[in-house]
C-alpha cells in the first residue's frame, strides 16, 4: 500500500475518533432531560450515560489498533504477527462494544424511558455496526494468518 494512501486513512482514523469524542462530550448537555441540568446532574446521575461511556473505550482502543495495522501496512509491516494482533484486537472491541450496548439496552428497558423505541433502534444500529467491525477483522485475520502461513494463535 503506499505510503500516502495510508497517511489519508490514518488521518480519516484520527478524525473519526476527534468526532466521537466531541460528540460524547457535547450530546448529553442538549438531550432532552438535560437541557436545564447541570453538568454534575448530567455526568454523575445517568447510568445509561455512564455505560455509554464505558461502551465508547473499546471503540477508542478499536481505532487507535486500527491506526496501528494502517501503520504496519504503510511501512510494508502487514504480514507480521503484529498486525495479526492488532486485529485480534479488533475483533474483540467489536465483542465487547456488543455486549455493553446490550447492557444499555438494559437500562432502556428497565428504566423510565419516554422513547424506547428510538434508543433501541440505535442500539440495534451500534451493535449491527460492531458485528460488521468484528467479522471483518476476523476474516481480515485469518487471511494475514493464512498468507503467513503460520497458525499464530494467543
Amino acid at each position: 500500500m503506499k505510503r500516502s494512501s495510508t497517511i489519508v486513512l490514518q488521518v480519516i482514523v484520527v478524525l473519526i475518533g476527534a468526532g466521537a469524542v466531541a460528540l460524547l462530550l457535547w450530546e448529553p448537555q442538549v438531550e432532552g432531560r438535560n437541557v436545564h441540568a447541570s453538568l454534575s446532574q448530567i455526568y454523575f446521575s445517568d447510568p445509561f450515560l455512564a455505560c455509554a461511556y464505558a461502551a465508547s473505550t473499546p471503540f477508542f482502543v478499536a481505532l487507535y489498533q486500527a491506526f496501528k495495522v494502517l501503520a504496519y501496512a504503510g511501512q510494508d509491516r502487514l504480514f507480521s504477527r503484529d498486525a495479526v494482533k492488532a486485529l485480534r484486537t479488533i475483533r474483540y472491541c467489536g465483542a465487547a462494544i456488543v455486549g455493553l450496548v446490550a447492557l444499555g439496552e438494559l437500562f432502556i428497558g428497565l428504566g423510565d424511558s419516554d422513547d424506547r423505541a428510538g434508543g433501541v433502534f440505535m442500539g440495534i444500529l451500534i451493535a449491527l455496526g460492531a458485528v460488521i467491525l468484528a467479522t471483518a477483522a476476523a476474516v481480515a485475520e485469518r487471511a494475514l494468518q493464512k498468507r503467513m502461513g503460520s497458525t499464530y494463535a494467543d
